[in-house]
């Protein structure tokens, strides 16, 4: 796994605690235009951006693995993630690896294309591309307003049955 030099780290933004970090990991993907569900890591501790290179880390407290259920794809990440990003792509990836049938692969650079595909290339030259949309989560803002609507729509009908 790539450590990052303390010479990156002293030109970097870094943060530290989970809430803070998942709000900067939402703002960095946002960014470099990926979806935001891309790294849904858990109990992050740091997370750190040096913008003038496009170095990117994040470090969480432990390894997790999540589905991806909108593919069906189940994906690894590491205690420590790390990359090189620029706007539609993320290169020099670290400490991710998906499931493919029975083997985990390596992921090392990640395109997010024109056409709303993402495609995930391996160290190997091998690549796979997905929709866009299964690597985004709604905004919380967007369920509050969804679910605000839901119950609107719901009290709506209840007056019309009344009425009828």
């Amino acid at each position: 796994m790539a450590s990052i030099s303390e010479e990156v780290r002293a030109k970097a933004e870094i943060y530290h605690g989970d809430a803070i970090c998942q709000e900067k990991t939402k703002e960095f993907l946002k960014e470099v235009a990926m979806p935001n569900g891309l790294l849904p890591l858990k109990d992050i501790e740091e997370v750190g951006y040096d913008r003038e290179s496009g170095t990117v880390w994040l470090k969480q407290k432990k390894s997790i693995n999540h589905k991806f259920e909108k593919i069906g794809k189940l994906v690894s990440y590491a205690t420590e993630v790390t990359a090189v990003a620029e706007t539609g792509k993320i290169r020099k990836l670290t400490g991710v690896k998906a499931k493919e049938l029975l083997v985990w692969v390596t992921l090392n650079e990640i395109v997010a294309e024109e056409t709303k595909k993402i495609t995930f290339k391996t160290p190997a030259g091998l690549s796979r591309s997905f929709p866009y949309s299964a690597f985004e989560v709604p905004e919380e803002k967007e369920v509050a307003t969804a679910k605000e609507k839901s119950s609107e729509s719901e009290g709506n009908k209840a007056v019309e049955v009344k009425e009828v």
